[in-house]
């Protein structure tokens, strides 16, 4: 991977996908076809009996809020670039940009969790809330009411957002309006603010409500910090395969990698220090109504996932992403983005599974078949905008900035 160099020009076409392109041009219809597959596997688990049943909505409960996972990270990264003016990132912003483009795709991949409500949150049940002093206390706010109201706002604000900003991006690869960019950078701003909110409540509603009388203040940042981890992971990748496809133009270079590097080093840092924040303070104060979510997933076999996860994500990465080699080699920051991506998947399966199978963990079929399914359809959209668009804002006004962006 060269150094930095000056650009002055960038011809659109040259970092585009087109069929000149091979396999890298193929990568949408691979993906869809892997959706697919995705769909088998997911009918080869069952539907035949209720088990089955309450099995794939936690599947796909678990496979929906990992690949929304990444949509929103990618969220959160173009806006702070925008909030903050960076010049470094412009060349693997439009990257992030592609992962948010399709985030309004969710809503309609929401539907099976709306349509198992039932069968994923015990609140929705009459009967236990009627027998129930807490889960009647919390009943003006678990409903399924303002569960559905908040899950269509949530997806209008992601969706069009994210559909906003590559818009106004694109545009700028053909009239080169330098306002553009200043629209971006003050839309922003208010936009973080609804994206924090958003993002916390989602959490609460999705994952958290599971286990109603389960609470945590910190929970919505924890979600928040495993997405960005899961971003940096997958947009990492992304950036190595264009510059394996040759569609940057050379002008992604190690120093953008090593940025990457840096970054996903720092989230994977946040990550660990919001998870043992959390469970420090829970445990600290010892109270039952708190210390029972993590006591859940203690015993038997979710102790080894929960080792699992505290090593692998934040004790291995540490080390691992520490030192400057790492961050400046391709294949050593290749498979720590692969591992990260891993890991992530498994600490979100951590957090809605023990709900479903307290005593054990249970991985099937249905688990892969779902978040193949999932993220197959998100990636085969996420890839098809690589052929429609450069990969690269090819008019930004601080592209030169970030062409010739280097580390000290």
């Amino acid at each position: 991977m060269s150094g930095h160099h000056q650009v002055t020009e960038v011809d659109p076409a040259s970092v585009t996908i087109s069929a000149k392109h091979g396999l890298w041009a193929k990568l949408p219809i691979i993906f869809f076809c892997l959706s697919g597959i995705g769909i088998g596997l997911t009918l080869m688990g069952g539907f035949k009996s209720h088990e089955q049943i309450k099995q794939f909505y936690f599947s796909y409960l678990t496979a929906f809020l990992f690949w929304l996972s990444i949509g929103l990270g990618g969220l959160f990264f173009v806006l702070v670039q925008h909030a903050a003016r960076a010049g470094w990132s412009v060349i693997v912003r439009r990257m992030a940009e592609t992962l948010i483009a399709p985030l309004a795709l969710f809503a309609v991949l929401f539907i099976p969790v709306a349509l198992g409500a039932h069968d994923l949150f015990h609140w929705t049940h009459a009967e236990a809330v009627a027998k129930d002093p807490i889960l009647q206390h919390k009943a003006a706010y678990l409903n399924l009411g303002r569960f559905y109201t908040f899950a269509a706002i949530y997806f209008v604000i992601w969706g069009g957002f994210g559909f906003w900003f590559f818009k106004r991006s694109t545009q700028q690869d053909k009239s080169g309006d330098r306002q553009l960019t200043r629209k971006m950078q003050i839309v922003s701003g208010p936009a973080l603010l609804l994206y924090a909110l958003t993002v916390t409540y989602a959490a609460v509603d999705w994952i958290m409500s599971l286990e109603p009388h389960w609470y945590s203040t910190m929970f919505g940042v924890y979600y928040f910090a495993g997405s960005v981890v899961g971003m940096f992971a997958v947009l990492t990748l992304i950036a190595m395969a264009a510059r394996r496809a040759k569609v940057t133009a050379d002008l992604l270079t190690v120093e953008h990698f090593h940025d990457l590097g840096k970054l996903l080093f720092a989230f994977t840092v946040f990550w660990a220090y919001i998870a043992f924040s959390q469970y420090m303070l829970i445990w600290y104060a010892n109270i039952p109504e708190e210390t029972a979510w993590y006591a859940q997933r203690w015993p038997g076999a979710w102790r080894k996932i929960s080792v699992m996860i505290a090593v692998g994500h934040f004790v291995v990465p540490f080390f691992f992403l520490m030192t400057r080699i790492t961050k400046r080699a391709r294949l050593p920051l290749i498979l720590a983005a692969l591992w990260m991506m891993v890991i992530h998947w498994v600490d979100v399966y951590w957090l809605v599974m023990p709900t479903l199978h307290p005593e054990t963990v249970h991985l099937g079929l249905t688990d892969l078949g779902c978040t193949l399914a999932i993220g197959g359809l998100y990636l085969g959209f996420v890839t098809w905008l690589w052929r429609k668009h450069p990969l690269i804002p090819v008019k930004d006004p601080r592209l030169a900035e970030s062409a010739a962006f280097e580390n000290f």
